[in-house]
């Protein structure tokens, strides 16, 4: 069937600090596969802290969008961005006064004018609270879209601290749950800190240089990942961002939100029992993955992320989790990113992992799979 793509622009009252009450418009992208006749099946994808959804979930390279790979099998495909990312608002980031004061001297040759100093807006800039409202706004906009009664969740990375409290909070709406490579800090904070906001600064930024050695400090296996698609990844990244593209010789910035977060830990998701009752849940992450698993002798609990203490944390029985061979945390953008897409696509047809409803699975190159030791 053929896909139909349109973008949409989702009027949201912002409860950002920063332009908090003003009306905006979320950026959102539907890839809709419906067959003709059939009801509408919605899913909604979101971003982690730094790639926007356009780029992780949408790339226009080869078979790497995931997307569209959805949508093709019968879905409505929904991505979406948060403020302060890709082409949604960025409320205070069109000041290069408001990057990490560190890092303003990578600004060079500067945006006209510029000098630097401390930010203009010394906050950082969201917090899960305002994330939340947003994913609130887009779950309700598609399913009156769709005129269906849930949609499935999937999300990358950061997107864990959003979607798993939201589908707690709301397991009427939601179906499913699907995480790649989550953080998960299971002994952060459950409260938001005070006063809110935060003093800080809105926003880092990343140039491709940093962005090609971090997706190959996680390359350990011979084909991992393909020539060419990380030029290909950041390329859209810069085509989601205007503004920071223009910043910096030669390939630009990719401006990144400074967020608070809370309320995502073992207590969290233990909460009535819903993750991997009501809502089934399946993680997924790669076996060479630093970021969703980082050292556990960071003093900073904020800071210390397991995904298996994610999985061990879920009260309920239908939850699932599969390591994938040979990938990173970019594994959307990594030679087993057909694996991954057809493991979603199994999973938001039968809510089961090779027929099962629990366990802890390895994936091999090849997308077979096993029971894990």
């Amino acid at each position: 069937m053929p896909v139909v793509t349109t973008d949409h622009k989702v009027t949201h009252k912002s409860t950002v600090p920063a332009n908090k009450d003003e009306i905006v418009e979320l950026f959102v992208r539907e890839r809709n596969g419906t067959p003709p006749g059939q009801p509408r099946k919605p899913v909604l994808m979101l971003h982690g802290r730094s790639v926007p959804a356009v780029a992780g979930f949408d790339l226009p390279y080869k078979t790497y969008s995931w997307a569209e790979s959805l949508a093709k099998a019968g879905y409505d495909v929904f991505l979406m961005e948060l403020q302060g990312s890709g082409l949604s608002p960025r409320p205070e980031m069109d000041d290069p006064h408001n990057v990490n004061p560190a890092q303003q001297q990578l600004l060079t040759p500067r945006p006209p004018g510029f000098t630097p100093g401390p930010p203009s807006y010394p906050y950082q800039l969201t917090n899960s609270s305002s994330d939340r409202d947003e994913l609130d706004t887009v779950v309700q906009f598609v399913l009156d879209q769709t005129g269906a009664a849930k949609v499935a969740f999937i999300g990358w990375s950061a997107a864990a601290f959003h979607m798993g409290p939201y589908a707690i909070d709301h397991p009427d709406r939601v179906a499913s749950l699907f995480l790649l490579a989550p953080i998960f800090p299971a002994d952060g904070s459950s409260t938001p800190p005070s006063p809110l906001p935060q003093p800080g600064f809105p926003m880092f930024i990343g140039g491709k240089t940093g962005f090609v050695r971090a997706l190959d400090s996680e390359v350990h296996c011979v084909d991992q990942r393909e020539p060419g698609v990380a030029d290909a990844a950041w390329a859209t990244i810069m085509k989601c961002d205007p503004v920071g593209s223009a910043w910096g010789p030669p390939t630009g910035f990719n401006r990144i939100r400074n967020f608070v977060r809370w309320g995502w830990n073992r207590t969290t998701a233990a909460q009535g029992g819903v993750l991997g009752g009501s809502v089934p849940v399946l993680i997924v992450y790669g076996d060479n993955d630093t970021q969703a698993n980082t050292s556990p002798h960071n003093p900073d609990p904020e800071l210390n992320f397991s995904v298996p203490e994610l999985y061990d944390s879920i009260a309920g029985s239908h939850k699932l989790m599969v390591r994938l061979a040979c990938a990173g945390h970019s594994v959307v953008w990594e030679m087993q990113h057909k694996n991954l897409h057809n493991l979603s696509k199994h999973w938001l047809d039968h809510l089961k992992v090779d027929g099962k409803t629990q366990g802890v699975f390895d994936m091999d190159p090849d997308g077979i799979l096993s029971p894990a030791p």
